[in-house]
């Protein structure tokens, strides 16, 4: 325990004093995280032994539902609702095709089962919420035509697609018949997203109703939501991160209190999963088998990127209007990272036999990604001249505040007012204005949206100058 309490301080303090010079140079700081894991298990100076892939599977699995809970919770589907349609294509039917594509690659040149072979490209299929919305962010890639919004949502709304065709495929290895895999699929999709819709509904009603959470208490709440939601369809093989993104999306667009407080609490819960899979997957693979794969793996990522991405993209864009320059740039922002991997290792510990070594091809694909489309991802931007100065790639996400300058204004409720016995959610205040705190008598009241106002409350309000 000590051991890896030592590791992991260490891994943190490196990954944040090593911030800054990442960047600098372009290199995308989740790449950092996997080849620490590769440095700590090769021997060179640590030589820390791991190879539990059913242990493994479970604490990345619960590690990949917060950060595609995260996803959708930070979603802002006022800016997401314009690309909708085109973003549910690539998370779905994009995710298929992919799947098909490489499966078929793999099946005829390197003669491989079929099933193995549309076994590899279900788990590489979808894109990486995380490495997406990590070097969106650190990079400040301010997209023309909402592509930002547009790679956000698919990201995020992909992995749950790409992991019910790895179920599929799993059980069709395992010799179950046509039948049983067609009702594994609905319920996947149907229980998912109802789990998804009803754990957000009932948390909005508790949020919104009822003073069951006290304050301070709701960052602890929303855990185990997410808890709830990721564990509840397991009983009825429903999709655990289907149920966890649209619980995300959902309450991330709902109207409850101290949401920026929770999406700042989540941020840093986020961070530290990605930290921790990103390092623990590294720390799994044991880098002499890499060197070997090296040559039919470059083969398959090099098809996976310039040939099956593009052509998806630009066959399901085909209706949309999307300009030849956006296309292209979403094509090569189809990173893969942590969501195959972990796919990769739900493979291995299924117990299907395998002619090949997945987790270790998979795992190489997604360094290569990251490496290079990650690291170019800006070049690729500025070359198809997408980058657009006035748009802010933090007004797509839900924990975005205008900065500007603010105004008090201090008011008194009158006797027989109309905001009298009213919650603060229920007044409409001047344009932009927000409740900042309430004097009742002696004490001060720090207004929620579910303060009811009194008669001689002494309200302070903080409005945008531009609305005096």
């Amino acid at each position: 325990m000590l051991l890896i309490l030592s590791i992991s301080t260490i891994v943190i303090l490196l990954a944040i004093f090593a911030n800054k010079i990442l960047n600098t140079l372009g290199i995308p700081m989740l790449l950092f995280f996997l080849c620490m894991g590769l440095f700590f298990s090769s021997g060179f100076l640590f030589n820390v032994n791991y190879s539990n892939f059913y242990q493994a599977k479970e604490i990345s699995s619960i590690l990949l539902g917060f950060i595609i809970f995260y996803g959708g919770f930070c979603t802002k589907w006022k800016m997401a609702k314009k690309v909708f349609w085109q973003a549910s294509v690539l998370s779905t039917l994009g995710v298929l095709l992919t799947a098909l594509l490489i499966g078929a690659f793999c099946f005829f040149c390197f003669k491989l089962n079929l099933l193995e072979s549309f076994l590899i490209g279900s788990v590489i299929a979808s894109t990486d919420a995380a490495s997406v919305f990590s070097i969106l962010k650190s990079k400040k890639l301010f997209l023309k035509e909402n592509t930002a919004q547009l790679l956000e949502l698919e990201s995020g709304s992909n992995d749950p697609m790409s992991y019910v065709l790895v179920i599929l495929v799993i059980t069709l290895m395992q010799g179950l018949s046509t039948g049983f895999v067609f009702w594994l699929f609905f319920k996947q999709i149907v229980f998912g997203i109802l789990t998804g819709v009803v754990v957000s509904k009932v948390a909005i009603y508790i949020f919104q109703k009822t003073r069951i959470i006290v304050d301070g208490n709701e960052s602890l709440f929303l855990i185990a939501l997410a808890l709830s939601a990721y564990i509840l369809p397991y009983f009825y093989d429903g999709n655990p991160y289907l149920a966890v993104y649209f619980l995300g999306i959902i309450l991330g667009n709902a109207n409850i209190d101290n949401k920026t407080a929770m999406m700042n609490f989540f941020d840093g819960i986020t961070k530290l999963a990605q930290i921790g899979i990103f390092f623990f997957l590294g720390l799994l693979a044991e880098s002499y088998k890499l060197p070997q794969l090296f040559y039919s793996v470059f083969i398959m990522f090099f098809i996976l990127t310039v040939v099956v991405r593009p052509l998806v993209v630009f066959l399901l864009f085909y209706g949309f209007k999307s300009s030849v320059n956006q296309k292209i740039l979403v094509s090569w922002a189809g990173l893969r990272g942590v969501a195959s991997i972990v796919f990769a290792i739900i493979a291995m510990d299924s117990g299907v036999k395998l002619e090949y070594d997945l987790f270790h091809l998979v795992f190489l694909i997604c360094v290569l990604s990251v490496a290079i489309q990650g690291t170019f991802l800006p070049v690729v931007s500025k070359i198809t001249k997408m980058i657009d100065k006035n748009v802010d790639i933090k007004k797509t996400f839900n924990d975005y505040h205008e900065e500007c300058a603010i105004k008090f204004l201090k008011l008194v409720v009158p006797v027989n007012h109309q905001w009298i016995g009213k919650k603060i959610r229920d007044i409409k205040f001047p344009d932009g204005a927000l409740a900042l705190v309430i004097k009742r008598g002696k004490d001060k009241v720090l207004p929620r949206e579910s303060t009811v106002i009194k008669e001689g409350d002494k309200i302070t309000l903080v409005l945008p100058i531009e609305n005096f």
